[in-house]
């Protein structure tokens, strides 16, 4: 296992950006920035033993802000939409930007993917890892309370990448982070877009969308419609589907799905698989629901590290959190973080082959 610190790059601000470069000896390597908390490269071997890298990003740290699609970021405080940019804690109603449309999605202009992290410490042994810490102030993006937060990176000699995001705060608050990755187990720099990627979500209902990509709060089978991937589905199977409404909404897939099993008890939500480089990737989580976004918003405006123009369907985001406007619904499970609790969100991405 190796661990390397080494600079990223100035922000227009004059702000340095650091980042900590962490591998192990079967070719599986993470590149972790202090910008966003974000996982600029996550570098793994195909069935052929060839290394790629297969999550979208920049070369640059101020590329990552001169036209933010949160790549690699660690979103926050609340991953997702708030409905029309408010919510009501203990009888008081706080207002949130509203940065998407009416809505509020992920913290909102200056979110947990756009501030600079510290590196709070690295550490070797069985497994390389690098914690970061974010301080959040009372009232930043609107929200109450001063919010402690971490973002641990642990990679370990099994081929998994762990992360364990935490907070604590002065002041009842509402918390949801999770991580943001843009998956393309063919390769960032390849020709290929993800449709033809296998997908397993362990989910038997999702959670419907209006318009503006909002739940509805109905809770849905996934039996019977294009949101069925119980077992492994070619994701571009009924993503033009526009018979369905929810697919026209989305543009494809936006939607939170229900993960089976208990929350709180880590559990894996989805398998990825590439038919073409045979790489594999299984996500495990403890939280409650998983979006699955099929990236329909990548426009081709965007340039990728390698030089490639992001377009609609190059990669996929599976983001373990607390369901999308849970604050405003309270059939969902709770966001709320109270003082002397501590909020926990543990994704565990682990990556093989298959011949």
């Amino acid at each position: 296992m190796t661990i390397r610190r080494l600079p990223f790059g100035t922000l227009a601000t004059g702000e340095a950006v650091e980042a900590v470069h962490l591998s192990n000896d079967r070719g599986l390597s993470v590149r972790i920035m202090t910008l966003g908390a974000g996982i600029q490269s996550l570098i793994v071997p195909d069935r052929n033993g060839e290394p790629a890298d297969i999550v979208l990003g920049h070369a640059t740290a101020v590329e990552y802000l001169a036209k933010p699609q949160y790549l690699g970021a660690t979103v926050g405080r609340y991953a997702n939409r708030i409905a029309r940019g408010r919510f009501t804690l203990d009888g008081v109603t706080h207002v949130l930007e509203s940065n998407d449309g009416p809505n509020h999605l992920h913290g909102g202009y200056r979110g947990f993917d756009k501030v600079l992290w510290n590196i709070a410490s690295v550490g070797g042994g069985g497994a390389a890892s690098a914690v970061l810490a974010y301080s959040s102030a009372d009232g930043e993006g609107g929200y109450p309370g001063a919010l402690q937060v971490t973002a641990a990176f642990i990679l370990t000699a099994e081929n998994e990448l762990r992360i364990e995001y935490r907070a604590t705060t002065d002041a009842p608050t509402i918390v949801n982070l999770s991580g943001h990755s843009y998956f393309n187990l063919a390769g960032e720099a390849s020709a290929a877009d993800v449709l033809d990627h296998r997908l397993t979500l362990h989910a038997d209902a999702f959670t419907p969308i209006d318009q503006t990509l909002i739940p509805t709060g109905e809770r849905r089978p996934v039996e019977g419609t294009p949101f069925d991937f119980r077992t492994p589905t070619r994701i571009g199977r009924m993503i033009r589907d526009g018979r369905d409404e929810q697919i026209r909404f989305a543009r494809g897939y936006d939607h939170n799905f229900i993960l089976n099993g208990a929350a709180g008890a880590l559990r894996v939500a989805a398998r990825v698989e590439d038919p073409k480089t045979g790489r594999v990737l299984e996500v495990s989580t403890a939280a409650p629901g998983i979006q699955f976004y099929s990236g329909n918003f990548l426009d081709g405006t965007s340039v990728g590290k390698s030089g490639r123009v992001y377009r609609q369907g190059d990669a996929l985001c599976l983001e373990p959190q607390t369901f999308p406007d849970s604050p405003n619904q309270p059939d969902f499970p709770s966001p709320r973080l109270d003082p002397g609790h501590e909020y926990l969100n543990t994704i565990v991405y682990r990556f093989s082959v298959v011949k």
